[in-house]
């Protein structure tokens, strides 16, 4: 008996969709950098600057990796199905709201952060969900305000800055969440657990 048609795949993807490009920018920029320095500054100065980053990177380094760990932990201790009603495609307005609310009360940096947001995207948020969390740490994030702003620029300043600031994680989680973009970068499908049926 004549096995039934599989559906069609997608086909194979070309060559530039295969391309990180963020990591190729980074790369034509840095080694772009480097360059002129050398020709422009002599090997001296290049050296020193390449000493220096490198200690940068060694500082920096165990942050990442601790923050992709807490990454790994919620990962592991948050079910992706309480994930997925709480900030996933389907938890429209509440949850760009939670997803914000998070963003905004989370005390950590920008090595905790990201890795958090894409842990949160591969385990089931939806792109407006991770936009959300990003945009209310970085215009609303209330540790940063606290210690930083308020003593600066006083409450009122703070207080202002806040009300014209709260309701745009909202909006650009809503933006993001557009056809357009999903046409534009296409939300992958969730990895099936291991041991799945087909």
């Amino acid at each position: 008996m004549p096995e039934a048609p599989t559906a069609p795949s997608a086909g194979p993807r070309r060559w530039y969709q295969r391309i990180d490009w963020g990591l190729a920018i980074v790369a034509i920029l840095s080694f772009g950098s480097a360059g002129y320095v050398f020709v422009k500054e002599g090997p001296t100065l290049w050296l020193q600057i390449l000493m220096e980053d490198a200690w940068l990177f060694a500082s920096i380094l165990p942050k990442v990796g601790l923050g992709c760990l807490i990454g790994a932990f919620v990962r592991l201790l948050i079910a992706r199905e309480t994930i997925e009603r709480y900030i996933g495609r389907g938890s429209g307005l509440p949850g760009l709201a939670i997803a914000g609310l998070i963003g905004m009360l989370f005390p950590a940096g920008p090595f905790t952060i990201f890795p958090l947001a894409v842990v949160l995207l591969a385990s089931g948020a939806d792109r407006g969900a991770a936009i959300a969390f990003i945009s209310a740490w970085l215009l609303v994030g209330i540790n940063r305000a606290i210690i930083w702003e308020m003593p600066f620029f006083g409450t009122d300043f703070v207080l202002f800055r806040f009300l014209l600031s709260m309701p745009m994680p909202i909006l650009l989680g809503l933006m993001a969440r557009a056809p357009v973009f999903e046409r534009l970068s296409p939300t992958l499908p969730a990895p099936r657990e291991p041991g799945g049926g087909a």
